[in-house]
């Protein structure tokens, strides 16, 4: 893929890095990965995202659509958005699944602070994503993002936020949730909690409960705060949940969901609800069932299953125009409905 030297991400020829402002970056091009810098080191508050574009000798296995006004040539996108606590090792085993068939790839995690202890940055950090959409150019490619629990569905919530305060609109074609969304609860919380700071201390159960304790009051005031600090001035409400929030998304483009019967962080019966308001809606939904994978494991478990499932979707998506977003469109008729279960 050639790259040119005047690229607004400073990439030069070669596919190096040469500056980006306010974030922390990694840029893979061609098989060749540079180090995470940061230029700004007196900012705390970068970004550390990793971009991967595909080989020159790489085929697109996905075939585009033309839109009507003219031939579209651009390499779609894969945005992979991970886990509260997903390390970037683990995120890249799936990227892998697209780069190999010659698609462009962005990751990136939120941190755990900001998801569980600070979610006012969130905001901020939603915005900067879509920045960076729209300093790479990517708003120019179609888009599908790859969202991983609830904390990537958290994230994505805030770019939907970011787009629709900016009235900027991506050429998003679809939506992947992984184990993903499900509805805030203690005992998911709790058990979410026990899955990032690990299972092998001694005292993490016990760590684990005082830390859900703090977060359940710490997040009830702040909702009660806000929700009082509303009746008196106008004011943005916080965002407890992606569940809450997500279900009644204006977007049409079609969604897959991953979950598994096995998950006790995000319950199955969750995910179900959500596909069911998303339907009534009538977004062109599809979903999979896995019976017995762990949570943001099904890929692990099931791995020739999973890359089909996820091909499939975006070659379908690929297939068919860009889905224009319309906040007060009515609900299409045309429903995709896709249920499948594995053993």
């Amino acid at each position: 893929m050639s790259i040119s030297p005047s690229h607004p991400c400073g990439l030069n020829p070669d596919g190096t890095a040469t500056q980006y402002k306010e974030s922390k970056a990694a840029i893979q091009t061609s098989g060749l990965q540079s180090s995470p810098r940061s230029f700004l080191p007196e900012r705390e508050d970068t970004l550390e995202y990793f971009i991967k574009f595909p080989k020159p000798s790489s085929k697109n296995e996905f075939v585009l659509a033309k839109d009507h006004d003219g031939e579209d040539s651009h390499v779609p996108i894969v945005m992979l958005l991970g886990w509260a606590g997903c390390q970037d090792r683990y995120l890249m085993k799936y990227s892998k699944i697209y780069e190999e068939r010659g698609l462009i790839t962005v990751r990136y995690t939120a941190p755990v602070e900001s998801l569980f202890w600070k979610r006012s940055e969130m905001i901020p950090i939603g915005e900067k994503i879509l920045k960076l959409i729209q300093d790479m150019n990517f708003d120019a490619h179609p888009l599908i993002f790859h969202i991983f629990s609830n904390g990537g569905a958290y994230l994505y919530q805030h770019i939907n936020l970011a787009v629709i305060k900016h009235k900027s609109p991506l050429q998003v074609r679809g939506v992947i949730f992984d184990s993903a969304p499900g509805e805030r609860r203690i005992m998911s919380l709790y058990r979410a909690i026990t899955a990032i700071y690990g299972r092998e201390k001694r005292c993490n159960c016990l760590a684990a409960l005082v830390i859900t304790i703090t977060l359940s009051i710490m997040w009830f005031v702040e909702e009660s705060i806000s929700a009082l600090k509303s009746l008196f001035v106008p004011s943005s409400p916080v965002r407890p949940s992606p569940f809450c929030d997500l279900k009644n998304e204006a977007n049409r483009y079609p969604q897959l969901f991953l979950y598994s019967k096995g998950d006790i962080v995000i319950p199955y019966r969750d995910v179900e609800k959500f596909i069911r308001l998303r339907r009534d809606q009538g977004i062109q939904v599809s979903s999979v069932c896995f019976e017995d994978a762990e949570h943001v494991k099904i890929y692990t478990k099931y791995p020739k299953q999973y890359v089909q499932c996820v091909c499939n979707f975006i070659r379908n998506c690929m297939a068919i125009p860009p889905i224009k977003v319309a906040v007060n469109s009515e609900p299409s008729e045309n429903v995709c409905r896709v249920n499948l279960k594995y053993d």
